[in-house]
């Protein structure tokens, strides 16, 4: 059976806050990160076979006490999640996940639900999403 390494980084700005994090494919729980303490590397590996798939990375744990607002109403510090270096078979998707993928959150109960570019960080509890379809070289050559 033919696999594909899916891997990325994952990282947090605030050690000290218990941000937890998931990663699925499709109905399957890969990666379930109660806190997310610093630089985490992560693989998912799955079969190569012909099939549609979903990617979710998903942001889990955070409060409305993980951002620090001042009097003027503006950010100084917000505990958030980066994930950076998604690639599938060491091939780094850069541009194509910016384009492909979907976050969908809601500002932590806060606002209705969103479905916004997703740019590498996350911000609030929610969901980024990636369909693809293996083999996974087709893919790639489809959306290059």
């Amino acid at each position: 059976m033919t696999t594909i390494n899916i891997t990325f980084t994952l990282d947090t700005t605030d050690a000290a806050a218990p941000l937890g994090f998931e990663a699925w494919v499709d109905d399957v729980k890969h990666l379930d990160v109660e806190q997310v303490n610093g630089v985490m590397p992560a693989e998912i590996v799955l079969a190569d076979d012909e099939a549609q798939h979903e990617l979710r990375l998903v942001m889990k744990g955070k409060t409305a006490e993980h951002t620090r607002i001042n009097e003027a109403g503006d950010i100084i510090s917000d505990a958030c999640l980066t994930i950076s270096r998604l690639a599938f078979d060491e091939i780094e998707l850069k541009q194509i996940f910016v384009d492909q993928a979907t976050y969908t959150h809601d500002f932590n109960g806060t606002g209705e639900t969103i479905e916004d570019k997703f740019y590498g960080t996350l911000g609030c509890n929610g969901v980024v999403s990636l369909k693809f379809s293996t083999p996974m070289y087709l893919w790639l050559l489809e959306h290059m």
